[in-house]
């Protein structure tokens, strides 16, 4: 991934309500969800959460797909994993990775399940 992408992608997810639907996305899976109970669960107006789910596909995030009248949207788990390749592809100067370097330890939420450390 280059770093214009990645500079988009990161500009996609700066904004609360797209960070929050692109979480839920990647909890939800490859099946992903219709955008009305994306907009339903983040408590959204649907037209707003449309166009942040639209400002996502356009950054490479997210993918979209008909399912007769519905359109339903699902984590782009490639795009994701790019990103985060790119932010650590030169992590520790290539010295492996320790818990105390930058291997953080898992938040509360994670721990426990929780939504918190989905993406």
């Amino acid at each position: 991934m280059d770093a214009a992408a990645v500079i988009q992608a990161l500009g996609a997810l700066a904004q609360e309500h797209r960070l929050a639907a692109f979480r839920l996305l990647v909890q939800a899976g490859e099946h992903g969800l219709p955008a009305g109970v994306i907009a339903e669960k983040l408590g959204v107006v649907s037209s707003s959460m449309s166009f942040h789910l639209a400002a996502l596909a356009h950054a490479g995030l997210v993918r979209q797909r008909r399912q007769s009248r519905l359109v339903i949207y699902s984590a782009n788990y490639a795009a994701m994993n790019g990103v985060m390749g790119y932010l650590t592809e030169n992590c520790c100067g290539g010295v492996p990775c320790t818990d105390e370097v930058c291997c953080p330890a898992p938040s509360a939420g994670a721990a426990s399940g929780g939504a918190e450390n989905a993406a």
